[in-house]
């Protein structure tokens, strides 16, 4: 495949993240935790979450205590412009080395997720004022943006959480705890980046003898 057909696969995939996010941000606000969701379809539900570190809400001053949310934002926002750009060399290199196209595919759908979620993280600080509970968001506020380039929160809008269940009280650490499967916040640019690595591995996978 050509780079120039790859190219609309990623235009597509970050039209339709961009689409919903911004959509959400400026007609919703933040939905409570527990509360009614946008819609609400029982195995799934669509939400308005905003995401401030890496995947599930995790920081990187959890891991690395002694620095400051602040920089461990930074961090992370640094961290992704430097990982969708050597994903964009490796689909480049991908492309003139004429590899398989389920793996020109694949990492095209990596990229275009790992851009889309870019494109919150660097730009939505300065973009929209804050979203909060009960308070709608704005695009290009008089009073500036909620936070500084590279400080923006990813916008999670997908949650399918099919069933729930109560742990057994006799297991350790989690007995008599309610646990529900699938309960993570995502959107559509997590979902690429998960269908482009699901991609690769079955592309690597080799024919049985």
């Amino acid at each position: 495949m050509s780079l120039r057909k790859l190219s609309w696969i990623v235009l597509a995939v970050l039209a339709a993240d961009q689409a919903l996010k911004v959509y959400i941000k400026l007609n919703y606000s933040l939905t409570y935790y527990g509360s009614d969701a946008i819609i609400d379809w029982g195995w799934f539900r669509l939400l308005f979450v905003e995401n401030k570190g890496m995947a599930w809400g995790a920081s990187l001053s959890d891991f690395i205590p002694f620095i400051s949310e602040d920089i461990a934002k930074l961090l992370l926002s640094v961290f992704r412009l430097l990982a969708v750009s050597v994903i964009g060399v490796w689909l480049t290199r991908a492309v003139k080395a004429q590899a398989p196209k389920m793996q020109l595919i694949a990492v095209s759908l990596i990229f275009a997720g790992a851009l889309g979620n870019i494109i919150d993280s660097v730009f939505y600080g300065v973009l929209f004022s804050e979203s909060a509970y009960n308070q709608l968001s704005t695009f290009l506020p008089a009073e500036g943006g909620y936070a500084p380039l590279m400080f923006g929160h990813v916008v999670d809008m997908f949650q399918f959480p099919m069933f729930t269940w109560t742990w057994p009280e006799w297991l350790p650490f989690v007995g008599g705890n309610s646990f529900t499967f699938f309960e993570p916040v995502f959107n559509i640019a997590d979902s690429s980046i998960s269908v482009g690595v699901a991609l690769l591995l079955l592309q690597q996978r080799k024919p049985a003898s």
